[in-house]
């Protein structure tokens, strides 16, 4: 059930070292770029070329942090093509290409379920990293600190700090009962009926949150989603430039449940055919998203790939009521393919009435 998803959000400042550091406007790529190969050379015993074959697969952490699979037993979601990593590298939205000596670089790690145990590893290969180095000339940087964040309470507390070289045992991670209407709406006593709308869905109790990192707002009945990274939505088997509300919404759905399902082990029991049927009443009224290419040099495959998508905003109008909880999990994990680069992030915002 959605009430027990899990996250925790981390920020990770680096410290460029005495070379600077020389990185592109989009740095998702960047920080995702040799992650898993320290990670791998860190944990795995085995030093097999491929996961797959291994007697180790269902106990490593590389193989269930970067090569997910189904565990042996499962049926449900066993032949999904693409499994969800458990992980996001959220980059800053900041376009800065040079970093001096000293500078700093703040982005956010967020991990999902079972991979939140795992934060020690992820601390250990970033550290790692900075001394291989990172962007054009493999420039090394120190990892200064890393803060845990909950943006639903305005928590922060400092988990690592490179002068103490110790690691706090923070739990600042965010479930989905704390998530506004989530309970409301898909706890355990919420029916949803394959015809008819949720009994709540006309209703939206003022002093909730519109968006998960802004202030408290009513629920509106017109909704602007600013898409703030490159964002990459399929519907019938391609990426789809228009992103009608019933389109963001299926594919909120289609990553929920693969992340709840692999990352937590539970199956999402939803009336999928009835938010759908709804979510198409609601209307696109403003488009004003633009495509932006976005090439990527993946070293496992040893292939270039095309990696764009859409920025910008989107206001929809409708009785959307039933959908923030998807909507505000969505926020927090990121939408459509390359989520893990940091792609498929958006912001939710009131749109004025007309």
């Amino acid at each position: 059930m959605l009430i027990n998803f899990r996250l925790a959000i981390y920020e990770v400042v680096l410290e460029a070292g005495h070379d600077g550091l020389f990185l592109p406007a989009y740095k998702g790529s960047t920080l995702r770029g040799g992650f898993g190969q320290v990670f791998r050379r860190i944990t795995c015993s085995m030093r097999q070329k491929e996961c797959r074959g291994c007697l180790l697969r269902y106990n490593c952490p590389y193989a269930y942090i970067f090569e997910t699979s189904p565990h042996p037993g499962s049926e449900v979601l066993r032949n999904y093509e693409s499994i969800p990593r458990p992980f996001v590298l959220e980059p800053p939205l900041e376009e800065k290409t040079v970093y001096r000596s000293g500078e700093t670089l703040t982005f956010r790690l967020i991990l999902i379920g079972k991979s939140i145990e795992y934060l020690p590893y992820f601390i250990v290969v970033l550290r790692e990293l900075g001394e291989i180095g990172i962007g054009r000339g493999r420039k090394k940087y120190n990892l200064r600190e890393i803060v845990a964040v909950d943006p639903l309470n305005d928590r922060r507390a400092c988990v690592y700090r490179e002068e103490e070289r110790l690691v706090r045992n923070v739990d600042f991670s965010i479930r989905g009962s704390a998530i506004p209407h989530l309970l409301e709406y898909y706890g355990p006593d919420a029916v949803l009926s394959g015809g008819g709308e949720h009994p709540g869905s006309h209703r939206c109790k003022p002093g909730n949150r519109l968006s998960a990192e802004a202030p408290a707002l009513k629920c509106p009945t017109r909704l602007t989603v600013d898409f703030l990274t490159m964002t990459r939505i399929k519907y019938e088997e391609s990426c789809t430039s228009k992103v009608e509300f019933h389109i963001l919404i299926r594919n909120l759905l289609r990553r929920l449940s693969a992340l709840l399902y692999f990352h937590h082990g539970e199956e999402l029991k939803l009336d999928f055919s009835g938010l759908i049927a709804r979510a198409t009443k609601v209307k696109l009224v403003e488009d004003h998203t633009h495509w932006v290419d976005w090439e990527r040099f993946s070293s496992r495959q040893d292939i270039k790939m095309k990696m764009g998508g859409l920025v910008g905003r989107i206001i929809y109008e409708g009785n959307l009521s039933e959908f923030f909880p998807l909507l505000y999990l969505g926020e927090l994990v990121h939408v459509g393919k390359g989520a893990v680069f940091g792609m498929g992030k958006y912001r939710m915002e009131q749109a004025g009435e007309h």
